[in-house]
């Protein structure tokens, strides 16, 4: 690793640095955070790809499974952990966000717990970031938020709820599992119209089109992972609605 005077660190909680040069200016004040996973074997080749200048790809943090925490990427520069993605209408993901990449080999290799010391360390940075920056609780966000046709990190098995418990987060308690009317793929009509109209409120990038296509039901899927974890399937039935709704009834305004 570069020796650590290579740029100062943002925040204390950083055990090292493993600058990356992937990363650019920034075109927009900082008001979000988006949490992924590595998605690789190892959190070493993980850091290696983000450090990687042929890969393009890069993050401000990565947070190892003991929770040592490693910055990569000054938070006044433009790291490049988004890529195609959309949020409120703002396409430009990574100009507005600090990217933290947690290591975990994710669904295609096995997709571990995230161990007790690297949640902690996780929530630990985001409320560190949250004091140097006016980010609204509803724009600490997953990687399948702002890329929900892309990306399924960090999934269903990040505990949101402990980041919640934190004070980092908009978090509401989920909606029991039960029978009853529900919406899936192939589905048209105004109650479509209106699922597709709420989630495009509270930030997805939906067209709201009253018919239940493939995007809306990625869209479902990742709306599930981060926030109705007890079931991701894609199908929007009364436990999804529900949550979504107490959601938007709770968001937090601008300040």
């Amino acid at each position: 690793m570069t020796p650590p005077d290579a740029f100062r660190p943002d925040s204390r909680l950083v055990g090292a640095l493993a600058p990356s040069p992937n990363h650019g200016e920034r075109r927009a004040p900082i008001d979000m955070i988006v949490l992924h996973y590595t998605g690789m074997e190892s959190a070493e080749a993980a850091v290696e790809r983000l450090r990687d200048p042929v890969a393009e790809v890069s993050a401000h943090y990565v947070v190892l499974e003991d929770g040592s925490i490693l910055q990569m990427v000054p938070e006044a520069r433009r790291a490049w952990h988004a890529g195609v993605a959309v949020w409120e209408g703002e396409a430009d993901i990574n100009s507005r966000s600090i990217g933290i990449e947690i290591a975990n080999p994710g669904h295609g290799l096995g997709y571990p717990a995230f161990p007790e010391p690297q949640v902690i360390a996780v929530a630990s940075l985001c409320q560190d970031i949250l004091d140097r920056h006016a980010i609204r609780a509803d724009r600490v966000l997953a990687h399948s938020d702002v890329a929900p046709l892309r990306k399924d990190d960090p999934g269903e098995k990040f505990p949101w709820h402990l980041l919640h418990h934190a004070g980092v987060g908009h978090l509401v308690h989920e909606a029991p599992l039960e029978s009853g009317r529900f919406f899936m793929r192939g589905d048209t009509g105004q109650p479509v119209e209106a699922l597709q109209s709420m989630l495009a409120m509270y930030g997805y990038g939906l067209a709201v089109t009253g018919v239940y296509d493939a995007e809306t039901e990625a869209v479902v899927r990742a709306f599930q992972r981060h926030f109705r974890r007890a079931k991701v399937d894609g199908v929007a039935d009364m436990s999804t609605l529900r949550t979504l709704h107490d959601l938007l009834r709770t968001r937090p305004a601008d300040a």
